[in-house]
C-alpha cells in the first residue's frame, strides 16, 4: 500500500495500479495476461497460494492443487507463445518458472509446511534450521536410528519404515491442526519432527535395499 496523495486528508491509502508492459493497460493484481491487449505479464511478487489462487492454508486440497497448477500450465505452454516476441517468451518462462516453484512447494506437505512459517514470520523454520531443541524428539530419533543400524534384515527394517510412516501421518495431522488454531510454535515443532521421520524413512529404504542381495546370497 501506498501513502495517500495528499497527507491533509483522511482518505485511505491505495496500491498504485499495475499497467500492461506492452500496451499500458490497466492489469488486476494477480493476472497472467493483460485484459486488453492479451500479453502475457511478469510473475511479480505473489506468495505461492496466492500465484495458484487457493486460500493460505496448511490443509489444502490436492485435486484442487493439480486441477489450478494443470490449467495455468496449458496456458503457458511454450507452443503459444512461438511467435510472439522474444520479451513475451521470456517473460512466460519466467511465469513458468514460478508457476512450478509454486506447485511444487506445496504439493509437498513438508514443503508446504516450511513455507506456510515463513509466510507467518517465523525466522527459524525446519528445513533451513536442523537444531533439535526437544529433548524427547532428539532421544527418539536417536533410538530409532540405533535400531536402523542394528536391523539384521529387510523386516526388521520393513517394521522401521511402518511405525515411522504411522508417526509421520500422525505429525501431518498435528501440523494442521497448529496451523488451524494459529500456534506456530507447535506448527514448527511437529514439522520439525516430520523432516526428521521422513529423513528416517529415506535412509530405512535404502537400508532396506542394501540389505535384501545379503539375504537373497544367504
Amino acid at each position: 500500500m501506498t501513502e495517500a496523495a495528499t497527507p491533509t486528508t483522511n482518505a485511505p491509502a491505495t496500491a498504485a495500479p499495475l499497467r500492461c508492459w506492452s500496451c499500458g493497460g490497466p492489469v488486476a493484481s494477480g493476472a497472467v495476461f493483460c485484459a486488453t491487449c492479451r500479453a502475457v505479464q511478469p510473475p511479480g511478487d505473489a506468495d505461492h497460494f496466492a500465484r495458484l489462487g487457493l486460500p493460505r492454508a496448511f490443509a489444502l486440497d490436492a485435486a484442487e492443487l493439480d486441477r489450478r497448477y494443470f490449467a495455468a500450465q496449458r496456458q503457458l505452454h511454450p507452443d503459444r507463445f512461438a511467435t510472439r516476441s522474444p520479451r513475451e517468451r521470456a517473460i512466460s518462462q519466467s511465469q513458468a518458472v514460478s508457476l512450478n516453484d509454486a506447485y511444487e512447494t506445496l504439493k509437498a506437505p513438508l514443503a508446504r509446511a516450511c513455507y506456510l512459517l515463513k509466510l507467518e514470520g517465523v525466522a527459524r523454520t525446519p528445513d533451513q534450521d536442523h537444531t533439535i531443541d526437544d529433548p524427547a524428539l532428539l532421544m527418539d530419533q536417536m533410538e530409532r536410528r540405533e535400531a536402523l543400524g542394528e536391523a539384521a534384515d529387510g523386516a526388521a527394517v520393513q517394521r522401521i519404515v511402518a511405525a515411522a510412516d504411522a508417526d509421520a501421518r500422525d505429525a501431518l495431522a498435528a501440523i494442521a491442526r497448529a496451523f488451524a488454531r494459529d500456534d506456530l510454535a507447535a506448527a514448527a515443532r511437529e514439522t520439525t519432527r516430520l523432516r526428521y521421520l521422513e529423513k528416517l524413512i529415506e535412509d530405512a529404504r535404502l537400508a532396506r535395499a542394501r540389505v535384501a542381495p545379503r539375504q537373497a546370497a544367504g
